[in-house]
């Protein structure tokens, strides 16, 4: 998939709009394509599905994240009642070389999930940031989240 200008400027619009809505002081996109999967069905409404995302942060109020690129790994628990919740991490590393690290979840019947940074080398070794992320468009290949949070 290649980003056009017209893509890119919907992308902005789309930060913008978030941070005015939540009050965030860090809002952006990722941007996600899947590695790797495997669905475990146990029976009985009980399935693990393992998933690995190559994946890329725009922001265009976070000048530190913007243009990270990594990936996320994580579980997500199908249960008998119907209701996921998912839980991993993720590390993204920029231009320079410097990295930072991730852990994210979502509840069961949450309309957003939890980030925190768990760690980081250079500009982002303080980092001590959290917030929210919640699914804006997925096609069980690609996807894209919006984000936000208290960032430094």
């Amino acid at each position: 998939m290649k980003l056009t200008k017209s893509t890119i400027a919907a992308g902005v619009f789309l930060i913008f709009g978030t941070s005015l809505a939540y009050a965030d002081n860090c809002t952006g996109l990722d941007v996600s394509v899947m590695r790797a999967t495997e669905t475990t069905d146990l029976g009985k409404g009980h399935t693990i599905k393992t998933l690995s995302l190559y994946s890329q942060n725009v922001s265009a109020d976070s000048s530190k994240r913007n243009g990270t690129t990594g990936e996320c790994s994580g579980v997500v628990l199908l249960t008998p009642d119907g209701k996921w919740q998912a839980k991993g991490y993720c590390a993204w590393r920029d231009k320079d070389g410097d990295t930072y690290s991730q852990s994210w979840h979502k509840a069961p019947e949450a309309d957003k999930g939890a980030w925190k940074t768990t760690g980081g080398t250079g500009k982002f070794a303080s980092m001590q940031d959290s917030g929210w992320w919640q699914f804006a468009w997925e096609d069980g290949v690609m996807q894209t989240n919006t984000w936000g949070g208290t960032c430094q």
